[in-house]
């Protein structure tokens, strides 16, 4: 049985005119880190680190998602961005066929030509050793720019394949264009499911989608997926921010994004770590908090955004980026965030945000001091500088990295 929420975005707002402000979070008289001229301060020295293939015999076209199901089993989850979702042993080193855990090549569409769509996103319910529910954010061959988030229920105690007819949609969600869609799904430590959604595509935010609260667009979502409410297969929690503002989506958590590629909550922290893509000049890593408005598309990073005469001068209810680089040879052009580090195998990186530039191919380890509210350490990782796709972190806090070349390969961290 299906069950669905059609939110049908394309042009379409709840109403006009919906109000932003929100208070500032950022705090007081605190500024962007811009990396191409970084305060004396900032430790900029390499890390102690080099980047080795964690599966050298195994290959996964495209691989998109990697993730633990927090059910200690000892898998790993690898989500190709085709439609296919595969597991295997994580500590077979030498593993060289994957296992099928869930097929969605039938109702996935994917093509080169509009690559920013397909299978984008999997997390697991924090309970799914006992109910066997994951949940998926991909795009749908049902219809043109069709965005799906949707439940799958495993069998309990069987390790797959899961059964197709299994799905639940959650949400439908009409993307006005093919890039942009965002689609990291996480579970945050008060067991919501967090969603990033891009602006909507093409350029210069032509719907307006980063500041406008009745459209979903350009935010990100949260949503309680063990409960049901007013027509919704899901429950709105009570302490969203906007559950009482006129005219805005209940599922709202922050806006003002652009393309968020990669999002992660820190296991020990909580905090959540998000990346967005730029457009023109700069990309940028943000705290996500509640309420927050990150100022795209009236600004570009920690700078006033131009294009078809809009922008504003720096605002106090804006929360600036952690820190934000150009777009030059000597840094990329489009940022793959990354995760916190919390593993065993390198402690030379715990507490390191690790995260990279799929242009560009550099890596970078970020430190940010919780007390004082800095950044206090951007420091480069040598690898190959392959395009960096995307990270994932396993159950027991070690942060991979994946890249298309070669057939899709996983990398881990090892210390020099």
């Amino acid at each position: 049985m299906f069950s669905s929420v059609r939110l049908l975005l394309c042009g379409i707002s709840l109403a006009l005119g919906c109000a932003w402000s929100v208070s500032c979070f950022g705090e007081e008289g605190s500024t962007t880190i811009n990396l191409a001229s970084p305060p004396e301060s900032l430790d900029t020295s390499p890390l102690p680190i080099k980047v080795v293939e964690a599966y050298p015999n195994l290959r996964i076209e495209r691989p998109v998602a990697i993730t633990g199901a927090g059910d200690g089993s000892g898998r790993l989850f690898i989500a190709s961005q085709m439609g296919d979702i595969y597991s295997i042993d994580q500590k077979d080193e030498q593993v060289e066929e994957a296992t099928p855990y869930l097929d969605l090549r039938s109702v996935v569409r994917y093509v080169d030509k509009e690559n920013e769509e397909g299978l984008l996103g999997l997390a697991f319910h924090p309970d799914h050793k006992t109910n066997g529910e994951l949940f998926v954010y991909y795009t749908t061959s049902r219809r043109p720019h069709v965005s799906i988030i949707s439940r799958f229920t495993a069998k309990p105690g069987q390790p797959g394949p899961v059964d197709l007819q299994s799905e639940e949609i959650l949400m439908t969600i009409q993307q006005p264009f093919w890039n942009h869609n965002g689609g990291t799904l996480a579970f945050g430590p008060d067991g919501y499911l967090y969603v990033a959604l891009g602006d909507g595509g093409k350029g210069n935010d032509p719907l307006g989608s980063g500041q406008d609260l009745s459209k979903l667009l350009g935010s990100v979502l949260r949503i309680d997926v063990d409960t049901e409410a007013e027509g919704r297969p899901y429950g709105i929690p009570a302490d969203n921010p906007f559950v009482d503002r006129g005219h805005a989506w209940p599922e709202i958590y922050a806006y003002g994004i652009r393309n968020i590629w990669r999002m992660a909550f820190d296991p020990k922290t909580g905090d959540l770590w998000a990346a967005d893509v730029g457009q023109n000049l700069w990309e940028e890593v943000n705290l996500i908090v509640k309420g927050g408005n990150y100022g795209w598309s009236l600004r570009e990073g920690g700078h006033r955004f131009d294009a078809n005469g809009k922008g504003v001068a720096p605002r106090a209810d804006l929360i600036e980026p952690l820190i934000e680089y150009p777009h030059t040879e000597n840094w990329g052009k489009s940022i793959t965030g990354g995760a916190v580090y919390r593993g065993s195998r390198v402690p030379e990186l715990d507490g390191y945000y690790l995260y990279g530039d799929y242009i560009s191919g550099l890596l970078w380890g970020l430190k940010y001091d919780r007390e004082t509210k800095k950044v206090v350490a951007n420091r480069p990782i040598d690898w190959d500088r392959l395009q960096i796709f995307t990270f994932g972190q396993t159950d027991d806090g070690e942060v991979l990295m994946s890249t298309m070349m070669g057939g899709g390969r996983i990398y881990r961290f090892s210390a020099k």
